[in-house]
């Protein structure tokens, strides 16, 4: 069995669904109910995935080691070149799109000016919506990033779709995207990830 450690509604969420959906059991451990988080992730973020022998970080990385243990659709054991084009999806995902997000979450926690935080949202609000005009291309021709099946970096857009929410800007979807994102969203292994995220975040209170 593998052990997450999370917070709820980050990019490790992202993790958990994946792992529902390869059918891999995972026992949750909310980083907030951690003493001395640091002492498994020195730079104290989330997704650490423990896998009996060894404590993974970075949550591309941990995504991609899952995948290669657990080939599916998402990552074919023996097509290089779908594995290389899920693993592209899984970097703009990664390295493009989430540190989009994050200058609002950093603005939000180190910028005092309430007028310079705004600023800052807007420029960001700005550049997502840009990313999610590439997502909406991509999607004109196939449901999903994966092509006929929802992908890690489906699953992962669509956890940081939600996080706009938090911030006064208006994120903007197209079409499809949306239709992608609401299919994501309804996947029985989502639903299941969100729900033992709230339970365990109860007792961690």
């Amino acid at each position: 069995m593998y052990t997450l450690y999370f917070v709820p509604d980050t990019c490790s969420l992202a993790t958990q669904v994946v792992l529902r959906e390869l059918e891999q059991p995972v026992k949750l451990i909310n980083k907030q109910s951690v003493n001395d988080f640091k002492a498994i992730n020195p730079v104290g973020v989330v997704p650490v995935l423990d896998d009996g022998q060894h404590l993974w970080r970075e949550g591309a990385a941990v995504m991609l080691y899952i995948l290669k243990n657990h080939p599916s659709h998402m990552f074919p054991e023996n097509d290089a070149i779908a594995q290389q084009k899920a693993t592209q999806d899984i970097m703009f995902a990664n390295a493009t799109m989430h540190p989009a997000y994050g200058r609002m979450f950093f603005a939000a926690g180190n910028i005092e000016s309430k007028a310079a935080q705004q600023a800052i949202f807007d420029a960001a609000a700005i550049a997502i919506n840009g990313l999610w005009e590439v997502v909406e291309d991509r999607l004109q021709t196939q449901p999903f990033l994966g092509g006929q099946h929802v992908s890690p970096a489906d699953i992962m857009l669509t956890v940081y779709s939600r996080w706009g929410a938090a911030f006064p800007v208006n994120i903007k979807m197209g079409e499809q995207t949306t239709r992608m994102i609401h299919h994501v969203l309804a996947l029985p292994s989502f639903q299941a990830a969100l729900a033992a995220e709230k339970e365990q975040s109860l007792t961690a209170a």
